[in-house]
């Protein structure tokens, strides 16, 4: 898989970053020995960049799943809701002592709403600034589902990367249309920022529709890569058959579709019951306070469009 320079970082990424929390205890709840695995089985088959936050607890994994790889040859990024200079070492400490490693490559603020959210956070930044003078972070940036928190990332010339949402649907887009997104985007691109994008599939609502999800990413030409949870093999091999030939083996087309797939909802779910409202299947309930699928639900993926939180996804 060739490399792309993540805007003027000088850091070179495979077109597809392994997006871990889907092997987590979040969602597949694979062991650190399955998850390492597919770690190591994705790098030999190109793909040398991993996203990941501390949130997603999921450090063992990448340590073990890096181990015999040359620390050079391999791209991690991570990120953090640090808003203070102690939090943001804290943070740092312990990505970099969990993952058994003396840098680390990207260095996220997660989930920056706006330009507010990041001078809410500008402690953090500093501090993770001096941290890269330093050789312990190659870059930094921000994650965000919001097109607010994109436009933001233009007044930070400091900021080097950008974790945004795309997907052809726009799902989870909090304040705005997919075109808006772009639109942002390609400025960003302009400026030299890294753009390495999120939830392709929509959190899991365009799986069926992976084929036409994921070239309509890889045919941005500002996205510099694409971040898509992978828990299996076969996804892997899918991922890397549509962005290379723009096909995918009978075979492992078969296993994919076979499949069982099932809604989630996280527990920061605030039981507003819009997905409620949205759902025409009857599909998902309020129960001691969390939405709640249940048998009627077809997995359509309907009520994540409307979830304020982005908290429902498909896996």
């Amino acid at each position: 898989m060739n490399r792309i320079e993540l805007g003027n970082t000088g850091i070179n990424v495979s077109r597809i970053c392994f997006g871990s929390l889907t092997m987590t205890p979040f969602q597949a709840n694979l062991s650190v020995e399955d998850g390492a695995y597919l770690i190591k089985y994705a790098y030999e088959k190109g793909i040398n960049f991993l996203d990941t936050a501390e949130i997603y607890d999921n450090y063992s994994y990448i340590k073990a799943g890096i181990r015999g790889i040359s620390r050079e040859k391999y791209v991690i990024s991570t990120k953090s809701y640090a808003y203070t200079k102690e939090l943001a070492q804290n943070s740092l400490e312990k990505a970099l002592k969990e993952i058994g490693t003396d840098y680390i490559d990207i260095f996220l603020l997660h989930e920056q709403e706006s330009e507010y959210t990041i001078k809410g956070h500008y402690e953090a930044i500093e501090y993770f600034l001096k941290a890269k003078d330093e050789g312990k972070i190659r870059a930094i940036g921000i994650s965000t589902h919001r097109v607010a928190g994109a436009k933001a990332l233009l007044k930070y010339k400091e900021l080097d990367i950008i974790h945004p949402l795309v997907n052809m649907s726009g799902i989870g887009i909090h304040d705005g249309t997919i075109d808006d997104m772009l639109n942002v985007l390609e400025q960003l691109h302009f400026m030299g920022k890294g753009i390495y994008s999120m939830k392709a599939l929509g959190g899991g609502h365009l799986i069926n529709r992976a084929k036409e999800a994921i070239n309509f990413v890889n045919k941005i030409p500002f996205i510099d890569s694409i971040a898509i949870g992978m828990q299996s093999c076969d996804e892997i091999d899918a991922n890397i058959q549509i962005i290379e030939k723009d096909d995918v083996d009978l075979n492992i087309a078969n296993n994919l579709r076979q499949k069982n797939r099932r809604l989630i909802v996280a527990d920061y779910c605030i039981a507003c019951g819009r997905c409620v409202n949205r759902c025409k299947q009857n599909g998902i309930q309020i129960i001691d306070g969390r939405a709640t699928p249940n048998d009627s639900c077809i997995l359509c993926g309907y009520c994540a469009t409307v979830c304020p939180e982005f908290c429902i996804k498909v896996i």
